[in-house]
């Protein structure tokens, strides 16, 4: 992120030198956090989670209670038993595994999906901004993206940003 904004300083400020650089820069987390649409999000994400959560849990007990009686019994089973017992606890135990990374995979992409509309509209409403008052760019100043900027060269747009995504 940083270096393609310095390349894009790098090509815009040189062919502008003579001309007053227009621009403006927001907190792009503070006004995405900041939007209503984002509780409703987050809340979906909790019980998405907590669904996924609960599953894991069944599963893990179910698994336990396999593995408990595999012990008790072990010391009784004939071979073949006793080989296909363990075969059935390591097969739980890998579904177990694959169904955790599946979830974390599912719960991103739900999380990504549920905020694109939002995401969407911020970029439309910096799009309309931008191009009202005639700014060569708008910087997201998050994750020390641009460590200075000098507040009379450029306007912060953060409260207003804000205040429309109300």
């Amino acid at each position: 992120m940083k270096k393609t904004i310095l390349f894009i300083m790098a090509l815009v400020l040189p062919v502008v030198a003579g001309a007053q650089v227009r621009f403006a820069y927001f907190s792009y987390g503070e006004v995405f956090g900041s939007m209503p649409e984002h509780a409703i999000v987050q809340e979906n994400m909790k019980k998405l989670a907590s669904q996924y959560e609960a599953e894991t849990k069944r599963a893990e007990e179910e698994f336990n209670v396999k593995y408990e009686e595999f012990l008790e019994g072990q010391r009784n089973f004939a071979p073949a038993i006793l080989n296909k017992r363990q075969a059935e606890l390591q097969e739980i135990m890998e579904k177990n595994i694959t169904f955790k990374e599946e979830a974390r995979r599912l719960l991103k992409q739900a999380e990504a999906d549920m905020n694109m509309p939002l995401k969407s509209k911020l970029s439309a409403v910096l799009k309309r901004i931008g191009m009202e008052r005639g700014y060569a760019f708008i910087l997201n100043t998050d994750n020390d993206a641009c460590p200075y900027i000098d507040p009379a060269q450029g306007t912060d747009i953060t409260a207003e940003l804000k205040e429309l995504l109300k």
